[in-house]
């Protein structure tokens, strides 16, 4: 996170058709996991952006629903309700499409308790402690709405609020924007803050997620994405089999409510060493470990290796791929964490899209962050935002197949 104008950057990958010209000609594209353009050679069109009615909120609030598209093929779909990502269809290694994204069909299914599927999560993602902090003096209370703690932002946080869209293209990109200010102490925050996130989905199969905000009084800030992701498609099959990488040396430990102790974990020698590529169900259910009893799993902030960069320079986070379909998602960020969660709380009682029932496992998340509870542990890098400042953060999912 920067607290200036950063310069958005367009992250790095191999041209699209350069690799389209080696695959046509019968060489191996390097590296192993490609653009998933290169799986949809065959399919070319410009990127478009459109949009729908999507329903109407209990209050009679009118939601739209966008669809992206690049010139592969990859399409997104998104409402202004939340921010929400509703679906995300890319090919598997025969050019197959599926959507690799959890979620319902029709508005209605977000307006019940979900979740949080493909949300933009403010204006605090994570938890806060006994929903309780003190800035500059003053101690400020919040919704407590998991166990003894705040989480997401409250019981009307930016994931079930109206965001005023606007959409914008480029030859090789396709904009949605979207806007909110929330009022001076709504759900217990200081400060009339106004956010925008716009995603970008562009030729080089990337979505790009950009978050500003400024504020009239000092408050924390930390925004994210809450996608659950199953990359085998359509949520056919549990997330365990997925190989995962997560760029980190440790993880701040949590209590038995799943707040940070404050204290840094080395992941060496431990079922949070992902610093190589490792399957998730390999080390999930160890319980001898106290970190795994009290997440159910993995449900934990990963420190991301950021040592001699710029606080506003692009890190990997992660890289995920599914050796079914061999789909691949790779992260990068400005953020200093991500949150790892494997879908323990899914228990088979939501039904989502085509019909697809949520068993448990069946989503994975990984939520680019500032750490959990941050206001109460001055060792966290820092949230607060005051006036005059510009927050801004930006993290990068990248697309593609393995062979």
């Amino acid at each position: 996170m920067s607290f200036t104008l950063a310069a958005s950057r367009r992250g790095a990958s191999i041209g699209t058709a350069a690799l389209a010209l080696l695959a046509s000609a019968g060489c191996a594209a390097s590296p192993a996991s490609t653009p998933a353009s290169v799986a949809s050679v065959a399919r070319s069109m410009a990127p478009s952006i459109t949009r729908a009615p999507f329903g109407s909120t209990r209050e009679g609030t009118a939601v739209e629903i966008f669809t992206m598209t690049n010139s592969h093929g990859i399409e997104m779909r998104a409402t202004n309700y939340g921010g929400l990502i509703v679906s995300l269809k890319t090919p598997d290694r025969s050019g197959r499409f599926d959507d690799i994204t959890l979620g319902y069909d029709s508005l209605s299914g977000y307006l019940r308790d979900t979740p949080y599927f493909g949300a933009i999560v403010g204006r605090y993602g994570n938890r806060i402690a006994k929903g309780a902090f003190t800035l500059d003096g003053q101690t400020y209370k919040l919704a407590i709405n998991n166990g003894p703690n705040a989480l997401h932002g409250g019981l009307k946080g930016f994931d079930k609020v109206v965001w005023t869209p606007s959409t914008s293209q480029t030859p090789h990109s396709v904009t949605l924007t979207l806007k909110y200010t929330s009022a001076d102490m709504e759900e217990g925050y200081p400060g009339a803050l106004t956010s925008t996130v716009s995603y970008t989905l562009n030729d080089d199969d990337q979505l790009s997620v950009d978050y500003q905000a400024t504020t009239t009084k000092a408050t924390p800030v930390n925004l994210t994405q809450h996608s659950y992701w199953n990359l085998a498609g359509s949520a056919s099959r549990d997330i365990l089999g997925h190989v995962l990488t997560i760029n980190a040396d440790a993880i701040t430990p949590v209590d038995t409510t799943l707040i940070p102790t404050g204290d840094l974990m080395p992941v060496a020698g431990t079922p949070f060493d992902f610093r190589n590529p490792t399957a998730i169900g390999a080390r999930i259910d160890q319980r001898q470990n106290q970190q795994i009893r009290f997440g159910g799993g993995y449900d934990h902030n990963f420190v991301l290796n950021r040592s001699g960069v710029a606080a506003d320079a692009m890190v990997l986070a992660a890289r995920v791929y599914e050796p079914t379909s061999g789909r691949t998602m790779e992260i990068t960020t400005m953020e200093p964490g991500v949150q790892f969660y494997t879908g323990n709380f899914l228990d088979g009682s939501i039904t989502g899209k085509g019909g697809a029932v949520y068993h448990y496992r069946y989503g994975l998340a990984l939520e680019t962050q500032h750490f959990p509870d941050s206001p109460n542990h001055p060792n966290f890098p820092s949230t607060i935002l005051r006036p005059g400042q510009t927050y801004h953060t930006r993290t990068v999912f990248a697309f593609g197949v393995q062979r």
